[in-house]
């Protein structure tokens, strides 16, 4: 009869539980593998299944599941993997203030709709560059980095770690000027685009008193917020794909 010990149970599992964990707890927060039509039982087959054929990779130093550090390390495993899908979440919240800008300056943000991934209100135009930048982020294989960073992640936060150690060499806090300013430097061109048609209705109305500005300038400003959204999408894709560079460079990938 074959027979198996705790030594060795603890030997086969060890290795495989703090990826697993760190992969989980990414998968809870990032973009696209957050959204609820994923399945948990998927998520968590996905999970296990990234953290056994991680193995072939990772050189992490030996924790036993049931030594007195285990404890701490689950904290860590989850912690950092919440703050790598929270990093890659921000990359679509940079959409996300750009479209609400840009939604504003259009008049277009009291149409707001219910967003089930963000729980929150976005608008029109918010709502369509997220989408957008969704299936981009996926076309450029930002998922797949995502995971990438987390396996990389290893290398720079080890499992016997200090949690905190690792949260304040991450810095994630400065993530937050990047949104804001890539979210400005997206807007900018549209932001540009319709001051100069408010500019111009102004004259108009200025011209023309009889002219009812309220009546024409929704339709125009709509009409010329759209061809812009048409010409200027094109040029959102560099600094969308230097936030994801920004952000994952900060777990060595």
């Amino acid at each position: 009869m074959i027979g198996i010990s705790e030594e060795q149970l603890m030997a086969w599992l060890s290795p495989i539980i703090w990826p697993f964990l760190r992969t989980l707890a990414m998968f809870t927060a990032a973009p696209v593998f957050s959204q609820k039509a994923i399945p948990m039982r998927v998520k968590v087959g996905l999970a296990f299944l990234v953290a056994v054929c991680a193995q072939a990779v990772l050189d992490q130093p030996m924790v036993a599941v049931n030594s007195p550090q285990a404890l701490t390390c689950v904290i860590q495993q989850v912690g950092i993997g919440l703050a790598i899908g929270f990093s890659a979440r921000l990359i679509i919240a940079v959409m996300e203030v750009a479209g609400e800008v840009i939604g504003l300056q259009m008049g277009l943000s009291f149409a707001s709709f219910f967003d089930p991934t963000s729980g929150a209100q976005l608008s029109a135009v918010s709502r369509f560059l997220v989408q957008i930048f969704t299936l981009f982020f996926i076309v450029v294989n930002g998922h797949l980095v995502v995971l990438m960073a987390v396996i990389k992640s290893f290398d720079a936060f080890p499992v016997d770690g200090s949690f905190l150690q690792a949260v304040a060499q991450m810095r994630i806090h400065e993530l937050g000027s990047a949104v804001f300013s890539s979210a400005l430097w997206i807007a900018l061109p549209m932001m540009a685009l319709l001051l100069f048609v408010n500019l111009t209705m102004g004259v108009v109305a200025r011209i023309a008193p009889q002219m009812n500005v309220f009546a024409v300038g929704f339709p125009v400003t709509l009409t010329v917020g759209m061809l812009g959204i048409t010409a200027t999408l094109p040029m959102m894709e560099q600094p969308f794909l230097s936030m994801i560079d920004r952000t994952l460079s900060i777990f060595g990938v």
